[in-house]
C-alpha cells in the first residue's frame, strides 16, 4: 500500500484508468463480435455499417492510447480484407 499522499493519489488515478480502459476494450470486444456474426451471417448490408461502428471504436482507442495505434491499423486492414468479397477463381 502506498505511504505517501502522491503515491495514493496516483493509485487512485490508476484505478481510473485501468477501469476507463477495460471498459473502452470490453466495448470494442462487443463490436467485434457483432461485426464477425454479420460477415459469418453473409448479410452485406449489416456487415458494412458494422465495420463503421469497429473502425470508430478502434480509432477512439487507439487515440485515446488504450491500444497501440498500429494495433488499430492492422485490425483495421484485418477487418476490410473479411469485408471484401472475394475474387473468383481464375479459369485456365
Amino acid at each position: 500500500m502506498p505511504h505517501t499522499k502522491s503515491a495514493k493519489k496516483s493509485l487512485r488515478q490508476d484505478q481510473k484508468r485501468r477501469d476507463r480502459n477495460r471498459a473502452v476494450k470490453k466495448a470494442l470486444k462487443a463490436e467485434l463480435k457483432k461485426f464477425q456474426a454479420a460477415v459469418t451471417a453473409g448479410n452485406a448490408d449489416a456487415a458494412k455499417t458494422e465495420f463503421v461502428a469497429v473502425v470508430k471504436k478502434l480509432d477512439k482507442a487507439a487515440a485515446r492510447k488504450v491500444i497501440h495505434p498500429n494495433a488499430a491499423a492492422r485490425k483495421k486492414s484485418q477487418l476490410a480484407r473479411q469485408l471484401a468479397p472475394k475474387p473468383a477463381p481464375a479459369k485456365a
